[in-house]
């Protein structure tokens, strides 16, 4: 408790801290190139596939794809089948709206899930029985806790993804509705669809890396995809967001009917901007309850204490 020690603690936290508020904003910039990169590259996968299939060169391009995964992990895979017992549609939709989207991804979820709850189990072994911790419970209440521990490495994957997926559909959902108007003034001044999710991919980088990644990815497959309702509609399985499907839909029926584009998105950027301002008003009517509790436990006492301080010392000081 020496007070020198500790200011000097204090110093070197709040240097820290300056130099990571600092450093941060390149960090992201890397980040966001690295992200950049990577969807671009996946990009070239999807047109050597393409090109590929258009070849009957199926087999190749499916061998050169398989190359890039993890030996080793795979192996994991294929010996224990954990595709079989694991995997289904919803787990790898969760993948992508996660933006994990490999199939070497895959591998390492499921290899994760099958050894992760032996870790646990292990590690809870260790703490409880070699370490001596809860020496004064019984029993079964100890290898109750083992089992929870197990439980909890099991799932533990689950809620990395989950997590993982809440913060990107969370950032995807902030820029939607600029996007949209960024998309509806592309399309309104003679762009295709394409080059508009181009040019929003490139506007919404700085802004939602997420959407940046998913719009470029759709340009691609639109433009090497024979079918252009399966690359909308992977739009919507990648997000697995409401409002992106609405959009996605409403392109797909636009294309199919051939009504105008621009009447179709400025409807829906009118209506993702309302739902916004929807939650924003749920959240600040939500306020007053969430505030009754801490000015009850840390308001209340104070000003209990400022009004009858004063009149609590004249008592003592007259009795």
């Amino acid at each position: 408790m020496d007070t020198s020690m500790i200011i000097a603690v204090l110093v070197a936290v709040a240097v820290f801290g300056t130099l990571y508020a600092l450093v941060q904003p390149y960090l992201e910039r890397e980040g966001l190139e690295k992200r950049m990169r990577a969807v671009s590259s996946e990009r070239e996968q999807i047109r050597a596939r393409e090109r590929a299939r258009l070849a009957s060169e199926t087999a190749i391009g499916r061998a050169s794809l398989r190359g890039t995964n993890n030996t080793s992990v795979k192996q994991i895979v294929e010996r224990f089948n954990l595709r079989e017992a694991l995997v289904d549609a919803n787990t790898v939709n969760k993948l992508k709206a996660a933006g994990y989207r490999s199939q070497n991804a895959l591998n390492v979820f499921l290899v994760a899930r099958f050894l992760l709850p032996f870790v646990f189990i292990v590690l809870a072994l260790i703490w409880l029985f070699v370490l001596g911790n809860l020496a004064d419970k019984p029993l079964p209440m100890r290898l109750f806790g083992v089992i929870v521990f197990g439980y909890v490495g099991f799932y533990a994957p689950n809620m990395f993804v989950s997590n993982k997926m809440a913060k990107r559909q969370l950032s995807i959902k902030r820029a939607w509705p600029d996007a949209l108007d960024l998309m509806l003034i592309c399309v309104e001044s003679g762009i295709s669809m394409e080059a508009s999710m181009r040019r929003v991919a490139e506007e919404m980088a700085e802004a939602s890396p997420e959407l940046a990644e998913e719009m470029v990815l759709t340009t691609a497959e639109l433009s090497f995809l024979q079918d252009r309702r399966t690359a909308l509609e992977n739009l919507g399985t990648r997000t697995q967001l409401d409002i992106v499907k609405s959009v996605v839909q409403a392109l797909i029926q636009a294309e199919r009917y051939g009504t105008p584009i621009a009447a179709a998105l400025r409807v829906l950027a009118q209506e993702s901007r309302d739902e916004r301002m929807n939650e924003a008003e749920k959240k600040a009517a939500a306020l007053p309850p969430k505030l009754t509790v801490p000015m009850i436990l840390f308001f209340l006492p104070v000003l209990i204490a400022v009004i009858l301080g004063p009149a609590g010392i004249q008592v003592a000081d007259t009795f």
